[in-house]
């Protein structure tokens, strides 16, 4: 079920009303069979994977508690290979197997493996990722395990976080399934504000967006310049705003139940570096690869000293890049953020002196452009359809300019930006942008990080009139398409 849809906006109410009439005792079976109802809306016969997972991690969290010596590691061990095992095959069969046919292939190498019409369940990175995290905190003896199955169900499964995170730790969500949960007027208005900004976010700028991204790379071929730099550009503030904009309504959702979930983002276009913008850019993934991927990597590689840190992020972000998909543009993808970082690594000292010679706001600045261009850039290969598509894009970015000024390429801009509404949709788009990096600016200044806190403390009809200005933009000028958020993908 889409956030953005019609049968949320019954499902929501209705799902959360309910939770507070029923008895604390039957509330986990309500939020299970909820999250049940929201993740078997598309393709229902996935919900079996998502049990034969549960039933895995669910007996090897209380074996590796109860085990000793080198059996709690084999446990372990197997409820990995289980996790990885089936995302493996649902995400990257297809990839794996096109790969081995091209090298026999360039060999003269008889070898035909057989492709296979697989659909990705919804989600299965995020949920396979939350699992394994259950099971290694276990191991680690940071959490007991589990002894309640609905409980540990309903922490794989619950509807707010199910499908595209953000990415749960055990010690933070499933202490809270066991607390008795009171309406809270706080909870519920903080949370409606959530919900309001995740879709002002998604349907009245994200989606946009979308309309002249998705124009220009249907046949990017076509176009040479600032056409090009228009949709990289803007294809940056679609990912950011579709997919911070679910993260908000997901935690909005859980907030008005009592429920607290990880924030999943801290204005990462503010970012003044690589390595700041991926600590404030899906937050639940970079912490998980933080944790159980690069700090164990340059635990055991400690003595290669900084060669070891290194090469700790370049396969961190190697694998980051795959996770996001089953294809070489995206691998690439994660090779260019590991490359900066690793670059900015080895450089900091250097580049401080250097830039110190500049004025504080003018260093600033320009390192928050360069850092954004070179993430745009590299979201190119993130939304490319492929590895030539994206070379292509990348190559034809800084020609085609000499036209740009004149009034038929001025007008031809102009067009593209504002489609069949031309000036009106331009103005639109501009205006949606200029709200969002006012708001992200204000935000910055506010001890709590909050969007609400900017008009805290303001008179009442100040405040209202903010909510309701934010509900009638989204009625307004919001597309309505039922376009599923670009994480599902995922």
């Amino acid at each position: 079920m889409l956030f953005n849809s019609f049968e949320f906006l019954i499902f929501f109410p209705v799902v959360t009303i309910l939770f507070f009439l029923l008895p604390h005792k039957f509330r986990w079976f309500h939020l299970l069979a909820a999250s049940c109802i929201f993740y078997m809306y598309l393709i229902p016969v996935y919900i079996l994977i998502l049990l034969f997972t549960i039933i895995i991690d669910y007996i090897a969290g209380i074996v590796i508690e109860n085990a000793t010596g080198p059996k709690r590691k084999l446990f372990l061990i197997f409820s990995l290979v289980a996790n990885i095992g089936i995302l493996a095959f649902f995400k990257y069969y297809n990839f794996f197997a096109e790969n081995i046919n091209l090298l026999f292939h360039a060999t003269n190498t008889h070898a035909n493996i057989k492709l296979l019409e697989i659909v990705l369940p919804i989600g299965l990175s995020f949920h396979t990722f939350q699992a394994m995290s259950y099971t290694i905190e276990i191991y680690r003896g940071n959490q007991k395990a589990e002894r309640h199955f609905g409980i540990y169900s309903l922490y794989v499964m619950f509807y707010p976080q199910l499908v595209a995170g953000p990415i749960e730790r055990p010690q933070n969500i499933l202490h809270q399934f066991h607390e008795k949960k009171h309406f809270s007027y706080d909870n519920f208005a903080e949370g409606m504000k959530l919900i309001i900004w995740g879709f002002f976010k998604k349907i009245v700028i994200a989606d946009r967006l979308a309309v002249i991204v998705n124009y220009v790379y249907k046949n990017p071929t076509e176009y040479q310049g600032l056409p090009l730099v228009i949709a990289v550009i803007f294809f940056s503030f679609q990912l950011y705003l579709d997919f911070s904009g679910y993260s908000d309504i997901a935690l909005g959702t859980a907030k008005v139940m009592g429920y607290d979930l990880m924030v999943n983002f801290n204005r990462p276009f503010s970012s003044k570096t690589i390595t700041e913008l991926w600590r404030r850019w899906h937050i639940s993934l970079s912490t998980w690869f933080n944790d159980y991927l690069f700090t164990p990597t340059i635990t055991a590689l400690r003595d290669w000293g900084k060669e070891a840190i290194a090469f700790g992020l370049l396969l961190t972000f190697f694998l980051c890049g795959f996770w996001h998909g089953a294809a070489w543009k995206f691998i690439v993808f994660g090779l260019l953020q590991g490359i900066a970082i690793v670059y900015e690594f080895y450089t900091r000292k250097k580049r401080k002196k250097l830039f110190s010679k500049l004025p504080e706001k003018v260093n600033s600045s320009l390192s928050v452009l360069l850092t954004f261009g070179y993430f745009a850039a590299t979201c190119i290969f993130f939304r490319a359809k492929d590895m030539r598509e994206a070379m292509y894009i990348l190559g034809h970015l800084f020609t085609g300019w000499s036209h740009v000024f004149s009034v038929h390429g001025i007008k031809n801009v102009v067009t593209l930006l504002g489609g069949k509404d031309t000036y009106y949709g331009a103005f639109n788009i501009l205006l949606d942008i200029g709200i969002l990096v006012i708001f992200e600016w204000l935000q910055r200044r506010m001890t709590n990080n909050k969007v609400s806190s900017i008009v805290a403390g303001k008179p009442t009809f100040v405040r209202w009139g903010f909510y309701c200005l934010m509900i009638v933009l989204i009625l307004a000028i919001g597309v309505y398409k039922d376009d599923s958020f670009i994480y599902f993908q995922f």
